[in-house]
């Protein structure tokens, strides 16, 4: 598939990238064959030196100009005239990448529940593929936030040399206990379906719904909820909070499937920079990157912590810290401090 349109004279391109070489995982599974389904705006310049790849969060997809529309775009702080920006649809991902519902070539049916379990690492190891497929020598700028952040990290540090700036934000060198936590709530959700366990598309639906409503109590903050869905008379029942989290739940159950949101909270709890590494602050410190990482003041989910503690263990590490009441999802929300940072951040490089 190679689709062409433009945005404001801007080429954005939609392709999908087949590896026939196999995937050695983690776990000691193997994935035959896999696609990426990734989008790319703008042109690569002569001299390699003006790719932004970009890594998307839990449940997003490829086309990151229309979900971080605030900072990629024409005459945003990314504008495709000046940069060639990647994203891939990250693998166990339902938006055009190999997923539990892609057919497995060992039986010529879709995986569903036998689809294997990835880690971030092996999500890093994926896009690898991608970008030396594509001949891209030199990555200038790696940005992701939450999950993105942290395959970012993994991807940092294995390419060494051949990245300039990983911008992590909303992330972690290793998900805490109290992240694993909550994931594990919203698949005992999606569990407690009666269609669960079914080899269809629609199995687990009403328990994402409810996974998202959870997912929504760590992606924003009390503060948030108090300014936005508080009710503006006496109420016994028909809360305006409650009919917030209900209608989030089913926007994602329509665009996004129960077997992909196990498959990558699954991904995002086993995260950790430091396995087999001698532990995250020395894996942290063989980064040779400058590595800008992003806190949010008031993340629930992704402590400000711990993004000073990835600015303070790698060999050139910046610290800035988003002020929203968003919560974790400030990262996606608040461009114009975001805008601000990273020219700043660039601005630091050149003295």
């Amino acid at each position: 598939m190679n689709l062409k349109s433009q945005y404001a004279s801007i080429t954005m391109t939609q392709e999908i990238f087949r590896s026939n070489t196999p995937l050695h995982l983690e776990s000691g599974e193997t994935l035959p064959e896999f696609e990426l389904a990734y989008t790319t705006y703008g042109q690569l310049n002569a001299e390699n030196s003006n790719v932004i790849w970009v890594i998307h969060a839990l449940t997003g997809d490829s086309n990151a100009q229309e979900w971080w529309n605030g900072l990629i775009g024409e005459d945003k702080f990314f504008d495709p005239s000046n940069h060639f920006i990647i994203c891939a649809n990250l693998l166990g991902s339902c938006y055009g990448s190999t997923h539990p519902f892609s057919e497995n070539p060992k039986t010529s049916r879709p995986y569903y529940y036998d689809f294997p379990q990835m880690t971030t690492r092996d999500l890093a190891q994926g896009l690898e593929r991608l970008r030396i497929h594509l001949q891209i020598e030199t990555i200038h700028t790696l940005i992701g936030g939450s999950l993105g952040g942290q395959v970012g990290l993994e991807w940092a540090y294995t390419l060494g040399k051949k990245l300039n700036n990983a911008i992590i934000l909303a992330s972690t060198s290793k998900t805490k206990p109290w992240v694993i936590g909550f994931n594990e709530t919203q698949r005992m959700a999606i569990e407690s379906d009666c269609t669960w366990g079914e080899n269809n598309q629609d199995a687990g639906r009403k328990g994402l719904e409810t996974a998202r409503a959870i997912a929504m109590l760590t992606y924003r903050h009390p503060l948030d909820l108090e300014t936005k869905q508080v009710d503006s008379e006496n109420k016994l029942d028909d809360f305006r909070a409650a009919s917030y989290l209900r209608y989030q739940g089913q926007k994602l159950a329509k665009r996004f499937n129960a077997l992909s949101y196990w498959t990558l909270s699954k991904t995002m709890d086993s995260h950790d920079l430091g396995r087999n590494r001698g532990g995250c602050e020395e894996a942290l410190s063989q980064i040779e990157a400058n590595v800008l990482a992003i806190g949010v003041n008031s993340d629930l989910l992704f402590l400000p912590e711990e993004s000073q503690f990835i600015s303070g263990s790698v060999r050139k590490g910046t610290y800035k810290e988003i002020t929203s009441t968003a919560g974790h999802d400030a990262f996606l929300i608040e461009f114009e401090q975001l805008s601000y940072i990273l020219k700043s951040f660039y601005l630091q490089q050149k003295h």
